[in-house]
C-alpha cells in the first residue's frame, strides 16, 4: 500500500466512522420509542438494561437488528480512523500514540465480542419467545458481559486508557487544541456491554467524536498539512 492509497483509506475513515458510529448509537436510542411510558418506567427500574432491549427486538426486530448492525459498523471503521489519527500524532509522539492506538483498538475488539452475544440473545428471542429468552439471558447475564476469563471486559477497558493517551499525544503534537483533544477523549468514555441502552448523552459523545474527526479527515484527503503549529496547541 502506497502513501496516497494510504492517506485516502485513513481520511475517509476519519470522516465516515464517527458518522455511522453517530447513526448507531442514535439508533439504538429509538429502539424503545414504540413502548408505553409505563413500560418504559419498567425497562428504567430493572438493574440491567437488556430486558427492555430483547422486548424492544420482540417488538420491531428489524429496527433493532439495524440499529445493533450500524453501531458494529461504526465500531469496525473506527479501527482504521484512529489507526490514521496514531499515524499523524506517531510523527511527533510516537510512543503516546502508539500504547494510545494498542489499547483503543482492544477496546474496539471486545465491542465485536459484544455484539456476537447481542445476536446470539437476540436468536434467543426468536427461537424460544421473549420470556423464556430474557430469562436464559438474565440469569447468565454478568457471564455473558464479562467474556471467557472476563478477557473481552478487561479488553474493553482499554478505550479509556487509549483515549487518554492519544488524546495527550494528540495535543503534545499540536493535532488537537485542548477543545478538540477533550471532545476526542469523551466518546471515549463511553460505556457500551451487552444489551446497552443508547442514552441520549451517548449519542451527543457522537456528535463531538464527528466534530473532532470528520475536519481532520478532510485535511487528510485535500493534503492539508494535519498538524497544528506548536503556537496553536492551547487553542480548539
Amino acid at each position: 500500500m502506497n502513501g496516497k492509497t494510504g492517506r485516502w483509506i485513513g481520511g475517509v475513515a476519519l470522516i465516515l466512522a464517527p458518522l455511522v458510529w453517530f447513526a448507531g448509537l442514535l439508533l439504538r436510542h429509538l429502539v424503545l420509542k414504540d413502548f408505553t411510558p409505563e413500560q418504559a418506567a419498567w425497562f428504567d427500574e430493572q438493574p440491567f438494561a437488556a430486558p427492555g432491549q430483547l422486548a424492544a427486538y420482540a417488538a420491531n426486530p428489524g429496527l433493532v437488528t439495524a440499529a445493533y448492525s450500524v453501531f458494529l459498523l461504526g465500531a469496525v471503521l473506527l479501527l482504521p480512523a484512529f489507526l490514521m489519527l496514531a499515524k499523524i500524532v506517531a510523527e511527533k509522539a510516537p510512543a503516546l500514540a502508539g500504547w494510545g492506538f494498542l489499547l483503543l483498538a482492544l477496546g474496539l475488539f471486545a465491542r465485536v465480542y459484544f455484539a456476537g452475544v447481542d445476536l446470539t440473545a437476540f436468536e434467543l428471542v426468536d427461537k424460544l419467545g421473549l420470556e423464556q429468552a430474557t430469562r436464559l439471558v438474565m440469569d447468565d447475564y454478568v457471564d455473558l458481559s464479562y467474556g471467557l476469563w472476563r478477557i473481552p471486559v478487561t479488553a474493553s477497558v482499554g478505550q479509556y486508557a487509549g483515549g487518554l493517551l492519544l488524546a495527550i499525544g494528540a495535543f503534545r503534537a499540536g493535532t488537537f487544541g485542548t477543545g478538540r483533544a477533550l471532545l476526542f477523549l469523551w466518546p471515549c468514555t463511553l460505556w457500551m456491554g451487552v444489551l446497552k441502552e443508547s442514552e441520549f448523552l451517548s449519542v451527543v459523545t457522537a456528535v463531538a467524536l464527528g466534530l473532532v474527526l470528520v475536519p481532520l479527515g478532510v485535511r487528510v484527503l485535500t493534503g492539508r498539512r494535519p498538524v497544528d503549529q506548536k503556537s496553536r496547541a492551547l487553542s480548539w
